[in-house]
């Protein structure tokens, strides 16, 4: 089994990135406040939204080329994937039941956008949290979704 203090949950490269230019573009926000389910990576109180920067291969996304099972202690890995699944789930459940959105943009839409570039991808964060929208995931597999603004 790996030793898994050598793989970090925050502050990962992806994640750092995307600060940068969310800051750049004047939007100020929380990191990892743990009084949130499932401590999202970014809270932007102002906008009660929350972002998530979930990992392909840890949060084991579903039909991604950047997602696969270790050919060793595969019972392990289907284990924890599962558990992170079920995590993942529940605190978007929470987070919704009270009032929060969210967006989960997943490491293929970041890395490798393939569909699209990552100034889009920023345009539609920055449309996605001042427009109200509801929550949502993007990943570099699929075209960017369509928001329908509230309001």
């Amino acid at each position: 089994m790996p030793d898994m203090r050598l793989f970090h949950s925050k502050n990962t490269k992806l994640e750092v990135d995307l600060r940068k230019y969310l800051f750049a573009r004047g939007f100020r926000y929380r990191l990892h406040d743990k009084r949130l389910k499932g401590t999202p990576d970014l809270v932007f109180p102002k906008y009660k939204a929350v972002i998530f920067v979930h990992g392909c291969f840890w949060h084991a996304h579903e039909n991604c080329s950047h997602a696969s099972i270790p050919k060793t202690n595969t019972e392990f890995w289907l284990t924890k994937f599962a558990k992170n699944k079920e995590r993942d789930e529940l605190a978007l459940n929470w987070l919704e039941s009270h009032g929060w959105r969210v967006l989960t943009l997943w490491e293929c839409a970041i890395r490798r956008p393939e569909q699209f570039c990552f100034d889009e991808l920023l345009d539609f964060v920055e449309c996605w949290l001042v427009g109200e929208a509801r929550s949502c995931e993007v990943s570099g597999e699929n075209k960017l979704p369509m928001l329908i603004l509230v309001g």
